[in-house]
C-alpha cells in the first residue's frame, strides 16, 4: 500500500475469464460478491460503495436508479442497476437481516471501510493467481475497460461519466491507450 499522497496506479481487470474465476470464488460469499459485481458494474469509487444503504437498493429492479452524493466530489450521482447488480444485491439481502438505514456492505466490526475493499479486491485477485497491481479502484476501472473494450463506449462519454477533464486522462485511467497505439501501428494498408 502506498503512502497518502503517492500515486499508485492499480489496474482494470482485463480478462472476462478472470472476472469469472472471482465471481466463482465468491459464490458462497453473498457480501463479497454483491461488493465485487456492484463494483464492477458501476463506476462508483469504493468510499462511494460504503456509503450505499440497504433503503437505497432494496426494492430496485434492473433498469432503475438510485441517488447518491459522491464523497470525493459532493456532487449527487444517480446510478442505474443492471440485472446482476439487482440480483446480487437481492441474494445479500436474502442472507441476512438488514433496516433500510444500514449500510449495505456490513464488515465484520460494522461498516465496510475502503481500507477493507483493498484488502479484499488484493485477496480476491491474488486467489485467482492474477499478476498485477489491485486495489478498491480496480472495480471502477474495470467497469470502463470494459465499456470501452467490450461494449465500445467512446472515450468522451466514458470521460463525461468517470467526471474526468481530458480524453486522456480516461486512456490513462484505464489502461487503454498504449495497447490501442500498438495496434494502430500493425494496421496494413
Amino acid at each position: 500500500m502506498s503512502r497518502k499522497g503517492e500515486n499508485s496506479k492499480v489496474e482494470p481487470i482485463k480478462n472476462l475469464k478472470d472476472i469469472k474465476n472471482i465471481k466463482l470464488l465468491l459464490k458462497d460469499k453473498p457480501r463479497d460478491m454483491a461488493l465485487f459485481t456492484v463494483g464492477i458494474n458501476t463506476n462508483l469509487r469504493a468510499s462511494d460503495l460504503c456509503q450505499i444503504t440497504v433503503g437505497m437498493v432494496k426494492d430496485k429492479k434492473t433498469g432503475e436508479d438510485f441517488v447518491l452524493k459522491e464523497k470525493k466530489t459532493g456532487k449527487e450521482r444517480r446510478i442505474t442497476l443492471n440485472s446482476a447488480c439487482v440480483k446480487a444485491v437481492q441474494d445479500l439481502l436474502a442472507s441476512k437481516s438488514l433496516e433500510d438505514t444500514d449500510q449495505l456492505f456490513l464488515g465484520k466490526r460494522g461498516n465496510i471501510k475502503t481500507t477493507t475493499i483493498i484488502y479484499l479486491v488484493k485477496e480476491w485477485t491474488k486467489s485467482i493467481n492474477l499478476k498485477g497491481n489491485y486495489g478498491s479502484h480496480t472495480l471502477r476501472k474495470s467497469w470502463g475497460y470494459h465499456q470501452r473494450k467490450h461494449f465500445c463506449v467512446d472515450i468522451p462519454t466514458l470521460m463525461v461519466i468517470f467526471n474526468h477533464s481530458s480524453q486522456k486522462q480516461t486512456l490513462d485511467y484505464l489502461c487503454v491507450q498504449p495497447q490501442e497505439i500498438k495496434e494502430v501501428y500493425l494496421n496494413e494498408l
